[in-house]
Formats: structure tokens, C-alpha cells, sequence
């Protein structure tokens, strides 16, 4: 299986270049079965990305762009009268996919953005009075711009909960910025991509994720952790247990796609800041996403 794995990141990375740290997340989080957000401007890589990742995981892809007048009925779809059959008949939306690919979420208004939560927190969608079921796996990757653009709606608290893993993909370095500059451009590298697994192969690589295992010592850590962010005075709100469910599941992921069948501390210091970043106020500054609030609960927390 990390035979699979190393396929899969070789692929991407020959597409998304000078990345292999942010493809390794991506894929971590898709592993661990959660969803995620890239929050970063326009023109960096985050749709082709997420067109890459489909192709090569062989999954079912849709693109839903996110603007003002964007209704939940556009996401979900919609039941409409046919003349033939006197009936209504449901035309499902572009959320039934296996990844989705949520463009610019916070564009569109809150009424908008909250038809994806129960989608992305139960695998379904109720429509007409009719519980609906989503494919397996099912995949949300969620672009954001910049709270500072103009046009934007913040995704309220509820909304960024539902996304596992929140990453940026700056800009690239100069070798890999040469490199674009004197190749093919991202469509071209993408129209020549195959798909390197099944939807089986996917599902069973993401059984033996759950499987990783984790010592008595490393939840002792984990709680540390949690318990740290609820009680220091750095943070205006603590992780949940939720939280706690996610960086553990996550850290699982990228132990597995680093080759090993065990957790160490490094996996779950690794997924930290990506995993309790969106979802951590910082006392003083009032915002996400504050690095220096975060590496207090690596320099205040000891290893068990």
C-alpha cells in the first residue's frame, strides 16, 4: 500500500511543483476522511490541485463556483415538475460527487455556505422531505480568499468546524517558480494525468489509516494538549473533543503516508497548527490562524 501511496504523491507532485509538503496534507486529510480549507489568493495552485488530486485518486469531480446570488438549490439540487410524467423528479446538484471542489466559499452568503454542513458532516443532504445519500468517499476542498478582498462573507465558527485541516500554498520557491515558467501550463499537465487507484483501493487505503496504531502515552499527550488550549489564557475558546477526534485521525494519515503503522509525537505536532488553526482564537490578536498563540502548546506542553 505505500507503494500506492508514493505513486499518488509522485503524480501530484509532477503537476503542483516545490509542494510536497502541502500535497502531503491534502492528501493526509482526504486519508483521515475529513475535509479540507486553503485559504491563499488567487493564481497559486488550489483549483489545480484539487483537479489533480481527483484525477489521480480516480474520483468523480465536480466544481461548484461560489459567488453573492449563489442559492443552496444550485449546490444541492432541486425536484422539478416534467410534463410527460406529470411528477416531479429529483436532478441532483454538484455536491453529489466524490470530491467536491468548493471555489471561493466565502463569496457567496451565509444562508449559501451552511447547504454544505450537512453535507460535509453526515455524508447527506435532506431535500424535499428526502434523506439522500452521498458517495463514498466524499471529499470537500474548500477555497478561501483573504478576508482583506473585497466581496468576502467569513465563514462563521460552525462552518470552519467542519473542515479537518486548513492549509495555505504560498507562493512557490524560485526553482519550482522556474520550472512552471519554462514548462507546460497546469491544464496542459493535467490533461495528461491518469488515474493511479480505484475507488476501492481509496476506501481500503483510508481502513488501514484507522488502523495506525497509538500508545496509551500518545492520548496522555493528546489530552495535554486539549486540556492546554481550554485552560491557557492564550486562546479565547479551547479544542473540542471533535478537535481532538481530527488531529488524532489526521496524524494517523500522515504517519501512514510517511510508511509507518504507528504514531509517534512528531505526527501529531505536525498536524497541530493545520488542524486547531482555524478553529483557535488567539487571546490578544482576535483572530485565526496566530502562530506565535499556537507554539505555545508545543513549548508548554511536554511529551508524555
Amino acid at each position: 500500500m505505500h507503494a500506492t501511496i508514493q505513486i499518488i504523491l509522485q503524480q501530484l507532485n509532477s503537476v503542483i511543483l516545490g509542494k510536497e509538503v502541502q500535497l502531503k496534507l491534502a492528501l493526509a486529510c482526504l486519508l483521515a476522511r475529513g475535509h479540507l480549507l486553503i485559504e491563499d489568493i488567487p493564481g497559486v495552485g488550489k483549483t489545480t490541485l484539487s483537479h489533480a488530486l481527483a484525477t489521480t485518486l480516480g474520483l468523480k469531480y465536480s466544481r461548484i463556483q461560489f459567488t453573492s446570488d449563489l442559492l443552496p438549490a444550485d449546490i444541492l439540487g432541486s425536484a422539478i415538475y416534467e410534463r410527460q410524467s406529470g411528477e416531479f423528479h429529483f436532478h441532483a446538484g454538484p455536491v453529489f460527487s466524490q470530491l467536491v471542489l468548493a471555489d471561493e466559499i466565502n463569496r457567496a452568503t451565509p444562508k449559501t455556505q451552511s447547504a454544505l454542513l450537512e453535507a460535509m458532516e453526515e455524508q447527506q443532504v435532506s431535500i424535499e422531505g428526502e434523506t439522500r445519500p452521498l458517495p463514498d468517499p466524499f471529499f470537500v476542498i474548500a477555497t478561501q480568499n483573504p478576508s482583506f478582498q473585497v466581496g468576502t462573507f467569513p465563514l462563521p465558527e460552525s462552518q470552519l468546524d467542519r473542515f479537518l485541516m486548513r492549509i495555505q500554498l504560498g507562493y512557490p520557491d524560485a526553482v519550482a517558480e522556474r520550472r512552471l515558467l519554462s514548462g507546460n501550463s497546469g491544464r496542459e499537465l493535467l490533461s495528461k494525468l491518469s488515474a493511479v487507484t480505484t475507488t476501492p483501493q481509496l476506501l481500503a487505503l483510508q481502513q488501514q489509516v484507522s488502523q495506525v496504531q497509538c500508545t496509551d502515552a500518545l492520548i496522555d499527550y493528546l489530552q495535554a494538549l486539549l486540556h492546554f488550549s481550554r485552560e491557557a489564557p492564550y486562546f479565547s475558546n479551547g479544542l473540542s473533543p471533535r478537535s481532538g477526534l481530527g488531529l488524532l485521525q489526521a496524524a494517523k494519515a500522515w504517519a501512514f503516508i510517511e510508511g509507518r503503522d504507528y504514531l509517534l509525537p512528531e505526527d501529531l505536532q505536525q498536524l497541530l497548527p493545520h488542524v486547531a488553526g482555524h478553529r483557535l482564537v488567539s487571546q490578544e490578536v482576535g483572530e485565526h490562524y496566530n502562530s506565535e498563540a499556537l507554539l505555545k502548546l508545543f513549548q508548554e506542553v511536554p511529551v508524555s
